[in-house]
């Protein structure tokens, strides 16, 4: 006899929004772009994820310094400081963190760097909202597995 499949829902009826393991995830968000990290926070927040929100490289710097994250997405040009600077500097003083590059700017041979410094993965802004919770979710795992 086949099992029945039995799909949790939570009191509004929908599917939960977030697996257990995603629900404990540690996540800073580095943009200068006020408005849309402050959308992007909130929506992440609603997904079950801890976010940190961080304007500037400096302020990506001094949150890692006072905690440990387990993903960061981090924007490839800012005013302050250059998003390869910053992930440079990540992985010297975390390296286990699992990084995103978003460039708004269309600059594949910089996010090519990135990869190339240590970033997991990169994507183009402006991109849909589930292909960047995926991407996060897939980074998440990854750390998850590493040692």
């Amino acid at each position: 006899m086949p099992k029945k499949v039995i799909q949790q829902t939570n009191p509004s009826g929908t599917r939960p929004q977030a697996d257990e393991r995603t629900r404990q995830m540690k996540l800073l968000l580095i943009d200068d772009e006020v408005g849309y990290v402050n959308v992007l926070s909130n929506r992440l927040k609603k997904r079950g994820i801890d976010v940190t929100k961080a304007f500037s490289g400096a302020e990506a710097l001094q949150a890692l310094r006072k905690q440990d994250f387990d993903v960061a997405v981090l924007d490839l040009k800012m005013e302050d400081m250059n998003g390869i600077e910053v992930l440079r500097i990540f992985k010297k003083m975390y390296p286990q963190m699992v990084v995103i590059m978003l460039t708004g700017h269309g600059s594949e041979e910089a996010a090519r760097e990135g990869i190339k410094s240590g970033a997991y993965d990169y994507l183009t802004k402006p991109c849909e909202f589930e292909t960047l919770f995926a991407k996060i979710q897939e980074a998440y795992l990854k750390r998850s597995r590493s040692p």
